[in-house]
Formats: C-alpha cells, sequence, structure tokens
C-alpha cells in the first residue's frame, strides 16, 4: 500500500521478518522490546526482553491480521507501527489512564519505531495513516492511539513511541479523554 510517494507501507508478514530484524537491530528496537510492552504484564516484560520478545514477536507475524506494518524507502525498512484490536494489549487494556473509555470494539495504534535516520521525515505520517487504512481493511469501526502531547515541551525520541497528539490530530482523530499526561485519541472509520 502506497501512502506517500517515496514511502511504501506494507503489512509485516513472515516474508518481511528479516526486514523487521535488520530495523530493529540488535536492541529490538528499544532495550528488547521487540514492540511487546503493551502485550505483557510489567513483570513479564522484565522478564521476557530480548530474545523472548522477539521470539514472540515473530511468532505473531505468522498470525492473520499481522501485528504491525513496515514503512520502506528505496527498498529499506524505515520505520514500523504496531496496530491491532484494543483486546490484543492487555497492559493498555488494564492501565487506569490509558484503559478503555467505553465498551466500543476499537483498535489501537501503540507503537511506532522509526530509524533514526529518517525522523522527522515524515515516516510516522506514513506510517499512521497506513495503519487506518490496515485496521480499516480488517474491519475495524474506529482505531485510536494514547500519543505524547509535546504542546507543553519537547519530549525525547523514547517518549514518542505512541507518536505525537499533533499527529494524530491532524490525522483527524479526536482526543476523548486525559486520566493522565497521554491523551486517548480515537478517529472513527466510516
Amino acid at each position: 500500500m502506497v501512502v506517500d510517494p517515496d514511502l511504501v507501507v506494507e503489512p509485516v508478514t513472515p516474508d518481511r521478518w528479516r526486514d523487521v530484524e535488520r530495523l530493529f537491530g540488535e536492541r529490538g528496537a528499544s532495550s528488547g522490546c521487540w514492540c511487546m510492552w503493551w502485550r505483557k504484564s510489567a513483570k513479564e516484560w522484565d522478564r521476557d526482553a530480548g530474545a523472548v520478545n522477539k521470539r514472540e514477536l515473530r511468532a505473531l507475524v505468522t498470525t492473520d491480521p499481522a501485528p504491525g506494518l513496515l514503512a520502506y524507502r528505496d527498498d529499506e525498512p524505515v520505520g514500523w507501527v504496531a496496530v491491532a484490536p484494543r483486546a490484543d494489549y492487555p497492559r493498555l487494556q488494564r492501565s487506569r489512564n490509558l484503559g478503555p473509555v467505553d465498551d466500543k470494539p476499537v483498535w489501537v495504534i501503540s507503537c511506532f519505531y522509526i530509524d533514526r535516520h529518517h525522523r522527522g521525515t515524515g515516516v510516522a505520517t506514513a506510517l499512521l495513516n497506513g495503519a487506518i487504512q490496515f485496521a480499516r481493511a480488517h474491519g475495524a469501526q474506529a482505531v485510536e492511539g494514547v500519543p505524547i502531547d509535546t504542546s507543553a515541551r519537547t519530549k525525547a525520541n523514547a517518549d514518542l513511541f505512541t507518536g505525537t497528539l499533533a499527529m494524530f490530530l491532524a490525522a483527524r482523530f479526536e482526543e476523548l479523554d486525559r486520566r493522565g499526561r497521554r491523551p486517548i485519541v480515537r478517529r472513527v472509520l466510516g
């Protein structure tokens, strides 16, 4: 799926696993996460950081729908976004501040990872748009995010793994609630 003339966004499939490994590198994107942060309790995540998380993400890549999308520039993987039904993210479901705002079945765009050489070049926006299309194509009626609001102060890149509020608002998401420092935003898919 093409969402930007310079970028191609594709679902992560088993034949693209090597691209995930190349993008995430030895550290699994960040501290051995392998995009399992929202899928596990804090205790499980601490125990499994690294090889176990990698193995579990690889297993998820064999499922349908795919657990995320990759952005490519000149056939090189430059970014990742995780998108799935909210129920697939137990830590998010249980969160006092980020838990469900209602009982509507929604998908969540939960995590971005952009190669440091490609940050600030539109990769995250292309991935966000691709994730919206992907969720819609898989029957989602609404999609949410839990971005960082950078309007008060600039955040470190490591804090931006859920995206920025400004990016989600530009993609026609509406803020539903803010129980802590992160807003919960939603876009209804027509």
